[in-house]
């Protein structure tokens, strides 16, 4: 069996071996056992049904929450030759007719079916008819009342699915799922404990990024700038917010489409297909575009406003990167969000329970926004993940945290201000006393007496509430759940207040670019291809090869059938339908560039060889600063060579060096002054670059500190 399954995923995905989860869920599935796989988005959920279905005998009948899913998952099947249809409101009464009846005489291996179809009476009788394989609730967070999309319809589906009563084996996959949501999902499909595969949240090719005090459509319309031909989805929280910013940049010029509830079901069909064919490459939409959406190579996610809840968050981000390759998920924090978030809960038909979950998840969202530990950390204890042992490295908390300052006076003002107010008071009006504004309200409430009263009035009321949300944020500091929720204090609260503990606070950056290490002209040609070849064939392009792939492709060159299918994501099936053509490209690209060098494979892996270096200096953007330096040229000569700030330079060659490349340091310090650096460091309790350099003589500059650190391994 387990060989029958490697099979399958290579010759009809093109994978040599499964993911994390995969081969325990396919194991599971294919015994009759009732499954829960719970998955980062990008983990190869559908491969968990599509393997059993193409194992077992009869039809899978997979129930997808929206049509954008199905329609992209049997595009996908039916490119790759498996039989495959869905049924839901977008088709005409004749051709769901003419489905069901072939769905009836088992012409599919999989058809994928909306929830609704489940009160149909004709469709159970048809599935009473049918031999299924298995059913699978896709999105089965919508299944449980505690889920951040619960779908009543979606819940109805469980009894409906007695009056079928030929079902060997059910399975749900979900991406974002708390410990609620999971029990909640196991008692309604009879899923016990050992059969919950959980491999966990994180996606490690995905940077995530808090942006605050920054010109939201400014910001927007420079990163697009930044980065024109890549593919991207910009969430915003209202419909009003999406036919702005598309105004605004439709007008600029920019090839964007939009999305959202209050567009004809045609103009939204005609925006998806333009983003999913890559016909435009930036979508603006709200949360109704998305679930599901399979394509793979979303190089980004903006969040112009703030959602409602991390579950929420953490899935629309989670469209970035589904290939693998490294991305960003940005989020555009304004203090007003919070406002605009509490009045849709309260306008929703909720009752008051599940109004005071949700007002509990916004306050995670807030806290999210205003932590200063590392943002992936923050989201996979949310979701109560085992942490790694090192932070990310990677999200805007990691990343050149700015200058760290004690603000611990701060904090015990603030928190003595919360006591004295009698812990009946919320964040804006905490700020105002500190600050001793002449709110009247402040006023009517007397809290211009307390000893507290103006405190903090060197502040801003901005900069105290950003260091009043920053104490929630670390737990310093608890709140009182609900629309308007109160400050209390905590036990960290009285820690801090009697001098046990400091506080310390940073500032955040902005996501930088990574680097390339393939070539980007032979990436860009075929791209061209499998546009052209996408557009005739009247599918996507990232079902012929996605991003990843082409990537691959355009790191070493394969020439001969047997090369291309080393690549990851070609398989024999995708080989047969498209590989001559690219191949025939790639040959003819080397031709034309025989200096160019291929990466060379080894069991699997890659290493380096140094890439083709013409005039447009082609290659890692590190290693082009490297020979700059190595053919004797000072740092400053590079930098105006290449139009970047000698800082950069710098980086580059230390990272030469951390890659392995020899670098001459006498030329940054001798060895007293090495010895002296290290000697320093060694005194300091929290040995960071600034205390460091304050404890050395004023002629030893960053750059020889941070060279004796990176030549000791100590950066």
């Amino acid at each position: 069996m387990i060989l029958e399954q490697e099979h399958i995923l290579k010759t009809y995905f093109g994978y040599e071996s499964f993911r994390p989860g995969q081969q325990e869920v396919i194991e599971r599935v294919t015994d009759t056992i009732n499954t829960l796989a719970v998955m980062p988005t990008g983990g190869g959920k559908s491969i968990c049904y599509q393997v059993p279905g193409l194992i077992l005998d009869g039809t899978a009948i997979i129930i997808s929450p929206l049509i954008s899913l199905m329609k992209d998952q049997v595009d996908s099947l039916l490119a790759l030759g498996i039989p495959a249809t869905f049924i839901n409101s977008s088709l005409s009464t004749e051709e769901q007719e003419n489905r069901m009846t072939d769905i009836s005489r088992g012409r599919y291996k999989f058809v994928y079916v909306a929830p609704e179809r489940f009160e149909s009476y004709g469709f159970i009788q048809v599935m009473r008819r049918l031999r299924i394989s298995l059913v699978a609730f896709d999105e089965a967070h919508c299944i449980s009342q505690w889920g951040h999309d619960f779908r009543p319809s979606y819940r109805s589906i469980v009894p409906n699915l007695k009056q079928i009563g030929s079902i060997p084996v059910v399975m749900a996959l979900t991406a974002t799922a708390t410990e609620e949501v999971i029990s909640d999902i196991q008692e309604l499909l009879h899923i016990e404990n050992e059969n919950v595969i959980n491999t966990g949240f994180a996606r490690d090719n995905l940077s995530f990024h808090i942006v605050k005090g920054r010109d939201r459509s400014s910001y927007i319309r420079a990163f697009l700038e930044e980065h024109p031909n890549e593919s991207g989805i910009i969430y915003t929280a209202t419909r009003k917010q999406a036919d702005a910013l598309y105004d605004q940049l439709n007008n600029r010029g920019i090839n964007v489409a939009k999305y959202h509830a209050g567009m004809s079901e045609q103009a939204r069909k005609e925006s998806q297909a333009a983003f999913i064919h890559d016909t435009v490459s930036v979508m603006i939409a709200t949360n109704a575009f998305g679930m599901g959406i399979d394509k793979s190579n979303v190089r980004y996610v903006i969040h112009y406003a703030m959602p409602m809840n991390i579950e929420s968050y953490y899935q629309e981000a989670g469209r970035a990167g589904r290939d693998g390759e490294m991305s960003d998920c940005i989020l555009l924090f304004s203090p007003q969000d919070i406002q605009l978030q509490k009045f849709l809960i309260e306008r929703s038909l909720m009752d008051e329970q599940a109004k005071q979950n949700e007002y509990r998840k916004l306050q995670a969202m807030v806290n999210y926004c205003h932590t200063q530990g590392c943002l992936s950390h923050y989201i996979l204890d949310y979701f109560k993940d085992n942490l790694p042992t090192q932070p990310c490295g990677r999200c805007s908390n990691c990343v050149e945290k700015g200058e760290k300052t004690d603000i611990t006076e701060e904090a015990q003002m603030i928190l003595s201000c919360v006591k004295r107010m009698g812990e009946r008071f919320g964040v804006s009006m905490t700020a105002k006393v500190l600050k001793g504004s002449k709110d009247k309200k402040l006023m009517e409430f007397r809290l211009q007496s307390l000893s507290t009263y103006g405190l903090l009035s060197a502040y801003t009321e901005k900069e105290i509430t950003e260091k009043i949300h920053f104490l929630v944020a670390e737990q310093l500091l608890a709140t009182e759940e609900g629309q308007f929720p109160t400050l209390k204090l905590n036990q960290n609260s009285v820690d801090v207040l009697k001098g046990k503990r400091t506080v310390t606070m940073y500032t955040t950056s902005i996501p930088t670019s990574d680097e390339e290490d393939y070539h980007k002209d032979l990436f860009e040609t075929l791209r061209a291809l499998r546009k052209e070849m996408a557009d005739e064939l009247k599918l996507p392009p990232y079902v012929l090869f996605t991003d990843a792939t082409l990537k691959e492709l355009s790191r070493y060159f394969p020439v001969t059938k047997e090369d291309m299918l080393e690549i990851k994501g070609i398989g024999e099936r995708k080989f047969d339908q498209y590989g001559e053509a690219f191949l025939e490209v790639i040959k003819k690209w080397r031709d034309e560039h025989p200096e160019a060098k291929t990466r060379v494979r080894i069991s699997g892996s890659s290493t380096s060889v140094t890439p083709k270096k013409k005039e447009a200096e082609e290659g890692p953007s590190h290693l082009v600063s490297y020979k700059l330096f190595q053919s004797g040229k000072t740092i400053k000569d590079i930098a105006a060579i290449r139009d970047i700030k000698p800082l950069t330079i710098e980086n580059h060659l230390f990272k030469a060096f951390q890659d392995g490349y020899p670098i001459e340091w006498s030329i940054f310090f001798n060895e007293d002054e090495e010895a002296k650096i290290l000697a320093a460091r060694e005194q300091l309790e929290e040995p960071r670059l600034k205390p460091l350099k304050e404890a050395l003589p004023e002629e030893y500059d960053y750059t020889k500190i941070k060279a004796v650190l990176v030549k000791n391994g100590l950066l």
